[in-house]
């Protein structure tokens, strides 16, 4: 699995170099000082895991989330007890407390691993467009979660903000509906109309509408119409 560690202290950075060096599939393809070294280096490298510090000059470890379409898996290493309760408010896979203690390091990687396992087993691979297999990094104030685009059954364009509908959550995202509309897999998700993008997988029921449109129901209750320029493309998929 290729890794980055991202950490303003270089100390730590070495440290956590020098105890992953036990893990033998762990590969740390590259260091970053700040987020937008490491923003470069995610682009360029796409690792699968993130060992990433919260607190750092510049942008935070959440805010370098915010930026990636991609999110990897992160495991945040912090000084700083009291972003442990925010670290799993977002689902991350772990936190490191430092000076990392080899016991948990080692708990963390098991984790890691069974996870990783767990996706190879059920034959997933990596594609560019974004899947139901993906996850994304979504903030909202000071709310975050890691959610799985899997349980994301639909996008709404709100002015310059997207509302991302998942649970019973709705937070808003500074994005373009047709920016985020580029990197979803078109197997996957269907543009519906100007202000919104629907998870397939959530569609339940679907029914004639105005100016031969459609209006198609999500499970949980959402209702979206289908603009009757995209009717016909969306009965194609659905197989009507």
């Amino acid at each position: 699995m290729k890794a980055l560690i991202i950490d303003d202290e270089r100390l730590a950075r070495k440290e956590l170099t020098n105890l992953l060096q036990d893990y033998g599939q762990i590969d740390i393809v590259g260091e970053a000082a700040n987020a937008d070294e490491a923003l470069e280096m995610v682009n360029s490298l796409n690792p699968d895991l993130l060992f990433l510090d919260i607190q750092m000059p510049g942008k935070t470890g959440f805010e370098l989330l915010e930026m990636l379409d991609n999110v990897p898996q992160v495991i945040f290493t912090t000084a700083y007890d009291e972003f442990a309760l925010k670290a799993f408010e977002v689902n991350a896979l772990d936190y490191l407390l430092k000076p990392i203690q080899t016991e948990r390091l080692n708990e963390s990687i098991n984790k890691l691993l069974a996870k990783h396992q767990a996706a190879n087993t059920s034959g997933r691979h990596p594609e560019k467009k974004l899947t139901l297999d993906d996850q994304v990094f979504v903030k909202d104030g000071d709310k975050c979660w890691f959610v799985s685009l899997s349980n994301i059954r639909l996008f709404e364009s709100d002015g310059n903000y997207i509302k991302v509908y998942f649970d019973n959550n709705r937070p808003m995202i500074h994005k373009s509906l047709n920016a985020l509309d580029e990197k979803l897999d078109s197997r996957h998700f269907f543009r519906a109309s100007r202000k919104h993008i629907v998870n397939l997988s959530w569609v339940e029921g679907i029914e004639p509408w105005f100016n031969g449109g459609l209006m198609v129901r999500l499970r949980g209750g959402d209702k979206v119409e289908v603009s009757r320029r995209q009717a016909a493309k969306f009965k194609e998929m659905m197989s009507l």
